[in-house]
């Protein structure tokens, strides 16, 4: 566990002690202090609201100190107060240091799709034999990665970070802070356009987990996407491919689909081989797990140690899960996020599998710049031509998708649009019959987990 001294943390982030006991110690750190618990160290980040303003609140919750850009006054002198010029590099700092006295291994896991799935994927394949630390939920950037790295303890012999952005030069900050020994990049696929030109510099920035990796450093590459290979062609390191293409060291073969019991595989691991089953739909999760695998395997884990471990795999809640409902009505929770790939995948995976009617619920995919409608319209097109027999679209955006499913061959009376998506969740409940399959797909500002939870409670 971490444990500084005020005069250590103090002297590591480069700031000046204003006051507080010689004798206090910090082992838990906070920029929330709404979530504060006693002893911990509070950073008072500045952005849209000031952490300032909330430093006597989180006192008031046990904080035993903070850290600060500019002097405040806290009466209680006991209570510690480190003056930095920005609080936010000073949070980088204290992790990067923290992490450089550690012999801990990092695994950095970015990509566009997959990336959290990957994260908790080998978190679980290394957990049989390795004390393994994980970013929690979706800590995957400049605060989570931090913080992550301050809960280590001298137990913990690996880190698993996810690494995300939405911006060129966020991951090369991440990389500042936890070099990875071992960077995971999933796919490429055109997400965040909003901010970028192109996918092409997508790609550039998701690059810069190669850049920022260590010297002795093994990137574990998506052996299947055609940019993920372009952008680590000057590579000098280790690589390790996974996928389903013969190249690929980790790869899955023979894959069959057994209906709504997942697929199984033969899983090729180096030169060993096994027969294995996971019970997921998507072809994306199968990534995900081949990514997982393949990290496994850049830590030497042996086969033997990750075999036992498949069947505890298990995905987030609104990340593509099953929940079954009444009548025979199953749903696919998949109402974490949305973009094109992803989307284009769960319609072709769910449509294959049986069911009386199938459903997509489906909610405007955010972020996606200039070409916005038209990836709209196209999803539409997707829904109809996947042979799916009911559109309800959710938004302003998504209504594209309606005139999409219409230009090829969905009926109007197939398709149904609502601006909010409590206005859908009682009309779906309408429309749903025994036996049916309905997917519930969005970016997460249309709130259309709403309607999840609407549906479940139809629950058996």
């Amino acid at each position: 566990m971490v444990n500084l001294r005020l005069s250590e943390t103090a002297e590591k982030i480069g700031g000046k002690i204003l006051q507080g006991s010689p004798s206090l110690s910090f082992h838990k750190f906070n920029i929330d202090s709404r979530l504060t618990e006693p002893g911990e160290l509070f950073f008072a980040l500045v952005s849209e609201r000031n952490g300032h303003d909330f430093v006597p609140a989180a006192v008031k919750k046990g904080a035993s100190g903070a850290v600060i850009s500019h002097k405040i006054t806290i009466p209680d002198k006991d209570i510690a107060l480190i003056q930095v010029k920005d609080t936010l590099e000073a949070l980088h700092k204290l992790a990067g240091q923290v992490l450089s006295g550690h012999p801990v291994k990092v695994i950095g896991i970015t990509g566009s799709i997959g990336k959290t799935t990957t994260k908790e994927f080998t978190w679980r394949l290394l957990s049989r034999n390795l004390n393994v630390l994980k970013s929690e939920g979706n800590f995957n950037n400049q605060l989570g990665v931090p913080l992550s790295l301050l809960k280590l303890t001298d137990k913990h012999e690996v880190a698993v970070l996810e690494m995300a952005m939405s911006a060129p030069g966020e991951i090369k900050t991440l990389t500042r802070i936890a070099p990875p020994d071992i960077a995971v990049i999933t796919n490429i696929k055109p997400v965040h356009l909003q901010f970028f030109n192109s996918i092409e510099e997508i790609a550039l920035a998701k690059k810069e987990i190669l850049d920022g990796a260590k010297n002795d450093g093994i990137a574990v590459l998506n052996g299947d996407d055609p940019l993920v290979k372009k952008i680590a062609k000057d590579w000098k390191g280790k690589k390790i491919l996974f996928g389903l293409s013969a190249e690929c060291e980790v790869r899955a073969q023979n894959i069959q689909k057994v209906g709504w019991e997942g697929m199984s595989f033969e899983l090729r691991y180096g030169n060993r081989e096994e027969k294995i089953s996971i019970p997921f739909f998507y072809e994306s999760h199968l990534y995900n797990f081949l990514a997982a695998s393949a990290a496994a395997k850049a830590l030497s884990v042996p086969f033997e140690d990750i075999l036992p471990q498949i069947i505890t795999l298990k995905l987030f809640s609104n990340r593509g899960t099953l929940v079954c409902l009444a009548k025979n009505i199953r749903l696919i929770d998949d109402s974490y996020n949305s973009n094109p790939a992803a989307l284009e995948a769960a319609l072709k995976a769910l449509a294959a599998l049986p069911s009386k009617r199938k459903i997509a619920v489906l909610g405007d995919m955010l972020e996606l710049g200039e070409k916005e409608v038209e990836y709209h319209i196209q999803a539409g097109k997707q829904v109809a031509e996947s042979g799916w027999d009911i559109l309800v679209t959710v938004g302003i955006l998504s209504q594209h998708m309606a005139e999409g499913a219409l230009s090829s061959g969905m009926r109007a009376d197939q398709i149904f649009s609502f601006k909010t998506s409590k206005e859908a969740a009682e009309e779906i409940l309408t429309l749903l019959q025994e036996g049916d399959l309905i997917l519930v797909k969005s970016s997460r500002k249309i709130e259309i987990e709403k309607i999840v939870e609407r549906l479940k409670m139809e629950r058996r």
